[in-house]
């Protein structure tokens, strides 16, 4: 009965559609860019920062945390507790670049992208780019694609929620993957201490210490006024997470400026009817993404790969915004059509949306409206 009255309090139901949620967190960042660029440093306790009494770490590396070093310490104490430790200057336009690259990683599978820094990230795959079945299979060849373009080692967790996503990367640190399912979620939220839980310092567990909370079931067994009382607005979301219930959206930075899908073919095509066929469902999916995010555009690039690799790409741009799946495609079927015949057969079709902007298509229906 409790629940079912606080729900109602809180406002909050178990979202219709279950999301799927990466959680991408690089290992000792900063760290791990200096010792892939400096050999010298590799295996060795690294904190990069300033060596100065006043200084303090901005990152540490994993043989430097294995001192008890971490970030934010203050540097004499990071020193204190290891003798050997090697400070670095930061070069943070080195970070920033890596950290671009890393993006763009990120933005081949999904457009929902929600930077926390520069070496960690959100990423709603509910729907994806490539139409993977699963997050999991996703987030291993994110791994896999960061290690090969950067060098670098990254970890990740999967969940149904952000919250859940979050708490899973941490599972598996170093270079590690974990997942945790709808099934899991609250159990796994059960018996994980409170101090462990994302959004929850120091000051608020001790809080929580002298009230008896310490773990997710002791947090679990209090009641939303009791929380309300004791930590305000913030008491709802301790309610709910203590549930392994997340609401909270992907929320990105910005939107993209394109969006674009592609498919290779399991044969080459040749005939018109088979290209069109090829590319409907990429259209589809193009345009499920632009309703989704309410964000429309004016230009669509085909691009075309041959059997023998030879690419070409072609583009159109309206002189309005595209409204419809039905003039998407009409768009790009015009852009196809005058490649054909074709001598050598097309392995793959891609397409692209571009020119994007959330607000056009407001601002346009006010407009017409005035009319």
């Amino acid at each position: 009965m409790e629940d079912a009255v606080t729900s109602e309090a809180a406002g909050a139901e178990r979202p219709a559609l279950q999301r799927k949620i990466i959680h991408v967190d690089m290992d000792a960042f900063y760290a791990s860019v200096e010792q892939r660029d400096k050999p010298e440093l590799r295996g060795k306790p690294v904190a990069v920062g300033h060596a100065l009494e006043r200084g303090v770490v901005a990152a540490a590396s994993y043989e430097a945390r294995n001192f008890g070093v971490h970030s934010a310490m203050p540097s004499v104490t990071a020193r204190r507790k290891c003798p050997d430790l090697i400070f670095v200057k930061p070069r943070f336009d080195v970070y920033k670049a890596v950290s671009q690259q890393i993006r763009e990683i990120f933005a081949e599978h999904t457009p929902l992208i929600e930077p926390l820094s520069l070496d960690e990230a959100y990423l709603d795959v509910t729907e994806n780019m490539h139409g993977i079945a699963t997050a999991t299979e996703i987030a291993e060849a994110i791994r896999t694609k960061i290690k090969a373009k950067t060098g670098l080692t990254a970890s990740a967790g999967v969940s149904y929620n952000k919250f859940l996503a979050k708490m899973a990367s941490d599972q598996g640190k170093p270079d590690g993957l974990f997942v945790i399912t709808p099934k899991m979620g609250p159990s796994f939220v059960e018996v994980l201490p409170v101090k462990k839980f994302h959004g929850i310092g120091p000051a608020t567990n001790a809080k929580m210490e002298r009230l008896g909370i310490r773990t997710g079931a002791d947090l679990r067994a209090q009641t939303l006024p009791f929380l309300q009382e004791h930590f305000g607005k913030a008491g709802p979301y301790y309610y709910w997470i203590s549930r392994g219930i997340d609401e909270r959206p992907v929320h990105p930075d910005r939107v993209r400026k394109s969006i674009g899908a592609e498919d290779t073919f399991a044969r080459d095509l040749f005939m018109i009817a088979e290209a069109h066929e090829g590319l409907r469902p990429l259209i589809e999916k193009i345009w499920r993404y632009c309703e989704n995010n309410e964000i429309h555009g004016r230009t669509v690039t085909l691009k075309v790969k041959y059997a023998d690799f030879h690419q070409i790409t072609r583009r159109r741009t309206s002189h309005q915004i595209i409204r419809s799946q039905a003039e998407l495609q009409t768009m790009a079927f015009c852009l196809l059509d005058p490649v054909f015949p074709v001598e050598k057969g097309i392995r793959l079709l891609g397409v692209t949306i571009s020119s994007l902007e959330a607000e056009l298509v407001s601002e346009e229906l006010q407009m017409s409206l005035a009319i």
